[in-house]
């Protein structure tokens, strides 16, 4: 009997073991994290709705609301505003994780696409670059990664990440520090540094009110600072579903004009 406890006891501890996810057995290195840290926030498809607040320096604040979808882990996305009324059914399509930009303008029935360089182009006028809301891979294709002390930030433990653009990159961006949650995985602060200056922090992001939907953890609250025009935008995800089918066909000059 006592044999057969000590057994029972052996294939416990085999199974919880087994059961830890793999970054927790082993050191990560910053680029496990950062490719963790992108696929916990680009599940393969997803469709929601998202309150945006733009704060200016004069303190007026301007507010619109998008229906969102995205497919492929983030490599196509598309925004289609609600409100205001007078930019209702505009609609934003990326493709090639943001590489690919194009506008409709329902009004004139009109489809425009953006010059490469409009990336780093201000999206209705907030303090979100069209870079910074797509592009699923940027952080691993665009800059050099390197882990640094592990720190706490807003009341999480994180892995604390430096990245560097690299020397081919046309990112807007010439450095990032991002401070991760070590148990999620979901970034919980990102300093954005003036792509000419990497000691100038241009912009800081905070992501809040983490929730488990659809077995993902989903920052659910988003605010974007700059530091250089003294304004800052805010996110909010409305409502989000992940276990949806999108046709492609949305992402498409015609599933813009839907």
């Amino acid at each position: 009997m006592f044999k057969n406890q000590i057994f029972a006891i052996t294939v416990g501890l085999v199974v919880i073991i087994t059961s830890i996810p793999l970054f927790a057995q082993e050191e990560m290195t910053a680029e496990d994290i950062i490719r963790n840290m992108t696929e916990t926030l680009n599940p393969e498809q997803s469709e929601g709705k998202m309150k945006m607040t733009i704060t200016t320096t004069s303190g007026d604040e301007r507010t619109f609301v998008y229906h969102t979808f995205a497919k492929g882990g983030g490599e196509k996305s598309l925004m289609k505003y609600l409100e205001p009324s007078r930019i209702k059914g505009q609609t934003i399509l990326m493709l090639n994780d943001g590489d690919d930009i194009w506008t409709y303008f329902p009004k004139k029935n009109h489809v425009r696409k953006l010059a490469t360089h409009a990336k780093k182009q201000k999206v209705e006028g907030s303090d979100f670059s069209y870079e910074d809301m797509g592009g699923s891979n940027t952080f691993t294709e665009e800059y050099s990664s390197m882990r640094l002390k592990d720190e706490n930030k807003e009341g999480y433990t994180c892995y604390k990440l430096e990245l560097y653009r690299k020397p081919d990159s046309d990112a807007g961006y010439s450095r990032l520090i991002i401070w991760v949650d070590i148990e999620t995985l979901v970034p919980i602060v990102i300093d954005y540094f003036h792509e000419d200056d990497p000691e100038l922090r241009e912009k800081q992001l905070i992501l809040r009110d983490i929730q488990l939907i659809d077995d993902i953890h989903t920052p659910t609250q988003y605010t974007m600072y700059n530091k250089l025009d003294d304004t800052k935008t805010h996110m909010e995800i409305i409502e989000v579903n992940y276990n949806v089918d999108l046709p492609d066909e949305l992402f498409t000059e015609e599933g813009m004009k839907q």
